[in-house]
This record gives structure tokens, sequence and C-alpha cells, in this order.
């Protein structure tokens, strides 16, 4: 693949890795953090990678890049990031791509897409499923809205840390996709705890049931990666409450609009809203067993 001269803005959990595996693969990334001591460590780790750098906003990591990639927080740190003034899509150049990996509104990506045509750039939002393993393991799944054109240009880049990368629909698709999955993820979630909880008190073998049933019409990659270490209440990992939290109160606003019923996704909510109440705000998602016990 062609080398290019990219910029990476948010070295979270996700956005460290992910930035890690563009310059692993030859590319010339500029990475922009509002913490600019985690941009520093990403730099040492980044040590052989060429050219890499380090710049103190959005708009100068930006600047004279052919992509940027961005993995924030909420919609106004999407907002901040691209479209402030020291945002990113004041110094990108007519026919570069924005590529937003944010977990964010539909809304917000599509402010974002008719901010960027205005000034002929790019814009795809790409919302990733796979966790933090995922984005280290360069396994991630990115669901993507925008322009057919655009997508063929970025996705051998996005590539570089997926194992999917696949095209939705129109602006907004992407993060549309991505409810979804959040609202499956949810009901799985507190069907796996409610199951695990029925089988300790049922006084069965809990791991012994989770590889047998794992085997049939129940498996799932929740039951998978996190229904041992449910059957052991180990949670001090993973996707947090917090997050989840953020996530599902965009999938229900949605909802809100487009008139789909999410009454499992509500409750589910809320029941998240009592694990944060009892210290679980980083807990993983698995935690929801814990309200069980």
């Amino acid at each position: 693949m062609e080398t290019r001269k990219l910029a990476f803005l948010g070295l979270g959990v996700m956005g460290f890795p992910m930035a890690g595996h563009l310059a692993r693969a030859g590319h010339s990334v500029t990475v922009y953090n509002r913490t600019a001591s985690r941009a520093e460590k990403w730099l040492a780790s980044a040590a052989p990678a060429q050219e890499c750098a380090s710049a103190p906003t959005p708009a100068s990591a930006s600047a004279g890049a052919s992509m940027v990639m961005m993995c924030v927080g909420n919609d106004d740190d999407v907002r901040a990031v691209a479209l402030g003034p020291d945002g990113a899509v004041a110094a990108m150049q007519p026919g570069s791509i924005l590529v937003d990996h944010t977990t964010a509104s539909a809304t917000v990506a599509r402010e974002v897409q008719q901010a960027a045509s205005a000034r002929g750039i790019g814009f795809l939002d790409a919302p990733v499923s796979g966790g933090q393993a995922g984005a280290e393991n360069g396994k991630l799944t990115i669901m993507v809205g925008g322009d057919a054109d655009t997508f063929a240009v970025a996705e051998p880049v996005l590539a570089t840390y997926a194992k999917a990368v696949t095209l939705m629909g129109g602006p907004g698709s992407g993060q549309l996709t991505k409810m979804v999955n959040q609202i499956c993820i949810a009901g799985l979630v507190q069907a796996l705890s409610e199951g695990i909880n029925f089988a300790a008190r049922a006084g069965l073998d809990v791991e012994r049931v989770l590889d047998v049933i794992g085997k049939g019409a129940a498996q799932s990659w929740q039951m998978d990666n996190r229904g041992k270490t449910m059957a052991a209440d180990q949670f001090n990992f993973g996707f947090a409450v917090d997050w989840m939290r953020k996530d599902l109160s965009i999938c229900l606003g949605e909802a809100r609009v487009n008139g789909a019923a999410l009454p499992v996704t509500a409750i589910v909510d809320q029941f998240y809203a009592r694990t944060q109440a009892l210290g679980g705000a980083r807990w993983d998602t698995s935690s929801l067993i814990r309200l069980l016990r």
C-alpha cells in the first residue's frame, strides 16, 4: 500500500493502538491528544516508525495530511476537534479525507460532513466494534457512513487496523449501525447475566454450562469472551459502564426521533445506572451480573 501522510486525533484506549498500526505500516503519522503526555508516550512507542510526530492542536496535526482519523469521547468532543477554531477541518486541504471513529450521534456526523463538504473535504463516520483487544490486535469491525468514492480511497488505510470495513450507506449510516450493535449487546449481556446467575443458584458447574451451551444456539461473542470472567466476578478491564451508558443514551435519543421501540434497551440502561451507583462506572459492561448477586 502507498505510504501516506496521516494524522490521528485522540489517543485513548482505542486510538493509541490504532495510530500505532498506521505507523508500523510505514505511514508518516502526526498525532494529537488533549493530554500532551499521552502523545509523547505514543511517540516513544512508535520509535522506529518513520517520520512520526505530535502536534499541539488538531489543526496543526492535520495540516498537510491526506487523511485524518479521529477517535474522541462524545458529540461535543467531535465538534471541538473537527470544527473548532483549532479543529481539523480548518487546516485540511481540499481532496483530503476526515474519518471519525468516535461512537457519536448520526446528527453530529451529518454536521461534520456538511462542514467538511463545504471545504471540499471528504468525510466518513466510521465507529468501530471490537474493544481494546480488537484495536490492539488490528481486528476491529468498522461500520462506515459516507460517499462511496471517499470510502474507496480510505478503505485500504482503515483496513490497517480492521478485520472488516463496510460501507453502510450515506452520512450517519455508520453511527446508526453502531447503535444497532450497542442495542444488541445490551440485551445479550443482561440475558447472559441472568443465565449465569440462574446456573449458579441451581448448583450447576457454571463453566461447564458455558462450555456446553456455547456450542449451541446460545453462543455469542459475549459468552465466549465474558462468560467465565462474569462467573469469576472479574470486571476490572474492558468496555466501561460509563461508555456504555453514553452509547445507550445516543441509541435512546435516536429512537425517540425515528419511533423505534427499545423497551429492553431502556431497562438495561437503568440497570447500568444502578451499577454506576454501586461504584462500577469503570467496570466492564459485563458487571451487570453484580446486580443479581
